[in-house]
């Protein structure tokens, strides 16, 4: 079904009209609240930088509270305003909103305004997120290093009113259009909750809190092997197989039985490769998440490994390998190991001190099969979670990309000649 078409029904012959902001509410700029006010517990606060953390598209609960007295004399935003914040390093950020649907009254910070209305919160808040919104909003942004939008500028921009001349008929169909985006925003937020869960319980699983288990360094059960250089220049469609260690980012899970990429024949002499079982683990990332990140390699041949990589050659499962350095503890050891400069470079000989549970570990034969049963409950929750064609995570794009589909086509009211240019 078109927009047109959607819309048509949607509005059942009633009009609609685009109106400025400026027209239909009021902005105020919000008082000034440092983080070193915030306190335990008190009035609830809407910080400006948490706006772009901490909410979504409404909130009913604050994540910060000042002092109940301090609170008296700064600037609120009631139950329905949105409060925008004005500034950000990003374009795309700047004026990012949220609805405020809490029962008490919000003090709000400078460097985001509480905008006043009297048309559905919710309604104006999924229209804040719009492309339509965006575009407009764009030739008003300011500033250099910090990016930022003013209230009159604001008060600029247009947003589509369904049936303006009756106001009981309006918030209805602005009511409809929002039960339709909150049902596809809920089945997002619970697919992510899920993957959120599976997490948990992985990281529960290799946390070893109980058993016979002895938890030894990398050093002790391994050694660490870097690759060579290759460029994307030497790819051809049929050769060696590589892994460059920027794949290991984008295309690799928690292991791999085929690489994505082949390297010249001739440059075999020149490479440095990993063996089926070792784990491969970048030594360089934009964020110290990313740097570190493994793969365990299970193809049935050696494959070359990129100069930024390393091969853990070791005498474990390398999938449970794997699987712990992908837990939120190995994570936050390993960002003890990570030097922090414009490019953000793994510390080996740091990383190699790091531990990880070797289950009895004095009969290896019962390690291993005790190594093979947690892969095993850890696999199928990796084929929920990162399965390209059935796992969660495609799930999770999928209804976010057709959560903003119907959000923008809900809201793509036939622009005015102004906007349409």
């Amino acid at each position: 079904m078109s927009s047109t078409d959607f819309l048509e029904n949607l509005l059942d012959g009633s009009e609609f009209q685009w109106k400025a902001l400026g027209d239909i509410g009021t902005f105020t700029r919000g008082s000034g609240i440092q983080k070193s006010d915030f306190t335990e517990s008190g009035a609830g606060c809407i910080h400006y930088g948490q706006i772009h953390t901490h909410y979504g598209t409404w909130a009913t609960k604050t994540k910060s509270f000042i002092n109940r007295e301090f609170s008296v004399r700064l600037r609120k935003a009631h139950t329905g305003d949105i409060v925008i914040a004005t500034t950000s390093e990003d374009d795309g950020a700047v004026a990012k909103a949220v609805a405020w649907l809490g029962v008490d009254d919000v003090a709000v910070s400078t460097d985001a305004y509480i905008y006043r209305h009297t048309i559905n919160s919710k309604y104006m808040s999924y229209f804040f997120q719009t492309e339509l919104f965006q575009s407009q909003k764009k030739p008003h942004i300011t500033g250099t290093k910090v990016r930022r939008i003013s209230g009159d500028s604001l008060a600029k921009i247009q947003i589509p009113i369904p049936c303006p001349e009756n106001p009981k008929k309006s918030l209805e169909i602005q009511a409809e259009i929002v039960r339709i985006l909150d049902a596809f925003a809920e089945l997002t937020a619970e697919l992510t909750a899920r993957k959120k869960q599976y997490k948990h319980y992985r990281d529960q699983l290799l946390s070893f809190e109980e058993g016979n288990v002895e938890w030894k360094a990398l050093s002790e059960i391994g050694e660490f092997i870097r690759g060579k250089r290759f460029t994307k220049a030497d790819y051809v469609e049929d050769g060696i197989s590589v892994i460059h260690y920027g794949e290991i980012y984008t295309r690799y899970g928690v292991f791999a039985t085929y690489a994505h990429s082949q390297v010249r024949d001739d440059m075999a002499e020149s490479l440095r490769y990993a063996e089926p079982g070792d784990v491969v683990i970048t030594d360089v990332g934009e964020t110290v998440e990313d740097v570190g990140k493994a793969v365990a390699w299970l193809g049935d041949g050696k494959v070359a490994i990129h100069d930024h990589c390393y091969a853990f050659r070791h005498a474990m499962n390398p999938k449970f390998v794997s699987y712990c350095m992908q837990t939120a503890s190995f994570i936050a050891e390993k960002a003890k190991y990570v030097a922090r400069t414009k490019v953000n470079t793994l510390l080996i000989n740091g990383f190699s001190k790091i531990a990880i549970p070797v289950p009895y570990p004095d009969d290896r034969e019962k390690s291993l099969a005790e190594q093979a049963r947690i892969v095993a409950i850890l696999d199928r929750f990796d084929a929920l979670t990162h399965s390209i064609s059935d796992g969660l995570p495609r799930e999770i794009e999928l209804r976010q990309k057709q959560y903003e589909h119907y959000r923008d086509l809900l809201l793509s009211f036939p622009k005015p000649k102004e906007l349409a240019a």
